[in-house]
């Protein structure tokens, strides 16, 4: 049978107590690491794109797309209190699910956190490139600065490749350091945020919200007069997008094993960090659109650079020009903690003998997994040189939404089959917030573009080949050489 093997809790706890990870970081580092993982390319670049497929309406997706990451997020206190490792939804399916659907998730969390890295690295470069036109007065060719699957394409993005490789670099050196230099980026990008807020929201004009949802509320079809693609739209639809926009909170979960007193700061982490973010966002969706409008096809649509674009658009440029100095030097956060969650998540798999060994290598000066750090920055470095930061982002959660469905599910099969267990935080109301967590997930997965459908699909095909064909005859469960 192929569901048959389910490691246990007090197996998962065992093997990590065998190859651990050293615990540095408390619940203060823990929610920076959370709002400097939302804080990013979501509200700073994304939030042109929810305008063109939501209009004002995408008021209403922001806090669609942040009640689904609520509901997920208590799913998620729950399992990491209990099972304070490395690992996030990847662990939680192991002990519930079994080993095929726990490596389907792991495979899916690829495409949460380094496509998101990717994505990231992306939106980064569009505000350097439009800040050094603006500062210098120059038009740049696409050339080294947009991908050749961008609208409008060029050959390769440097920028975003190397932005990709600096932050591999930092997770080498360890991640208390990686911690601390997060530390600073999070306050940079409130700080941006809270200058926006202080021009933005006095230039809300009650007219710039009509009319207010153009596109209608579940997702539809129609042709970009722009592009002349067929594009998604809908307010349904942005908040698929803007989903991406929380998504990171959970990779506070991912570093409970690196943690003191995991029990008690990784829910304050999750929760914490993403109950700021969604004060945030929606003051900053108010103040861009009831400043300039966000009409879909309008400039903010359009721009590549939002909100240093509204900035300048009501007459501050300055301020406009010091945001894009600040998401130039903040956004390199986002891409440290999604690459930081990934290799974590491969450092487990590879110690549960479902990918080579070499990956849970611990580097021996630094005492971080080196060789799988190189290798998602490489694989992040690549896709954010040729990829455009839209397709990326909508990729990137189809496999989050994949993961958190899993997460909510496991939580109630827990409660059943384990229900003795010690459970330091406890989800509230378990039988109508799980079920709703996951019923949210669904919704917005099929929200998302065909496209963005058929890729999950595609990648998931292959996975389950690397499983078949390489992981399943190695798996430290399967061999018994760790309980099941």
């Amino acid at each position: 049978m192929i569901f048959d093997r389910v490691k246990s809790l007090d197996a998962i706890l065992a093997t990590a107590e065998k190859k651990s990870l050293t615990r540095t970081l408390g619940a203060f580092q823990l929610t920076m690491l959370g709002i400097g993982a939302i804080i990013g390319t979501g509200i700073f670049v994304l939030t042109a794109e929810a305008a063109n497929k939501a209009g004002p309406a995408m008021m209403i997706s922001f806090v669609i797309a942040a009640v689904v990451c609520a509901l997920a997020a208590l799913c998620y206190a729950e399992l990491a209190s209990m099972v304070p490792v490395s690992g996030s939804a990847y662990t939680y399916s192991y002990a519930t699910f079994g080993e095929i659907i726990a490596w389907i998730v792991g495979w899916a969390l690829v495409l949460e956190y380094a496509i998101a890295a990717s994505a990231v690295s992306v939106g980064w470069s569009g505000y350097m490139v439009k800040l050094a036109e603006e500062i210098f007065n120059v038009s740049i060719p696409n050339t080294f600065v947009k991908g050749p699957f961008d609208d409008d394409p060029g050959l390769i993005n440097i920028p975003a490749m190397l932005i990709g490789l600096v932050c591999m670099a930092l997770l080498i050196v360890g991640t208390k350091e990686s911690a601390r230099f997060n530390a600073v980026l999070v306050a940079i990008k409130v700080s941006a945020l809270l200058l926006f807020l202080v021009f933005a929201l006095p230039a809300i004009n009650a007219a710039n919200f009509e009319p207010f949802s153009p596109n209608g509320f579940f997702a539809r079809e129609v042709m970009d007069p722009i592009s002349n693609n067929m594009v998604t739209v809908g307010v349904a639809a942005a908040a698929a997008s803007i989903f991406f926009a929380y998504v990171g909170f959970d990779a506070v979960s991912t570093a409970a094993e690196e943690t003191i007193n995991p029990q008690r700061n990784i829910p304050i982490g999750l929760i914490g960090s993403l109950g700021i973010c969604t004060v945030f966002y929606l003051l900053v969706a108010a103040g861009a659109i009831g400043s300039i409008g966000a009409q879909p096809g309008g400039e903010l649509s359009q721009s590549d650079d939002a909100l240093a674009f509204v900035l300048r658009e009501i007459g501050h440029g300055w301020a406009g020009d010091l945001v894009a100095i600040a998401a130039g030097i903040a956004l390199p956060s986002v891409i440290l903690m999604m690459m930081f969650g990934q290799t974590r998540i491969f450092f487990v798999m590879a110690r549960d003998g479902l990918l080579p060994d070499v990956f849970s290598k611990l580097h021996p000066k630094y005492g971080t997994p080196h060789i799988v750090t190189m290798c998602t920055g490489v694989f992040v470095a690549l896709f954010a040189a040729l990829f455009p930061v839209g397709k990326l982002a909508d990729i990137s959660n189809s496999g989050t939404l994949f993961a958190f469905f899993t997460v909510a599910v496991g939580v109630m099969i827990l409660r059943r089959t384990d229900p003795s267990r010690p459970r330091p935080f406890r989800t509230p109301l378990f039988w109508l917030i799980c079920p709703l967590a996951a019923a949210g997930c669904v919704f917005l997965f099929f929200q998302l573009s065909g496209y963005t459908e058929l890729m999950f699909l595609g990648w998931t095909v292959i996975g389950l080949a690397v499983y078949f064909l390489y992981s399943r005859g190695r798996s430290h469960v399967g061999r018994s050489l760790g309980s099941a």
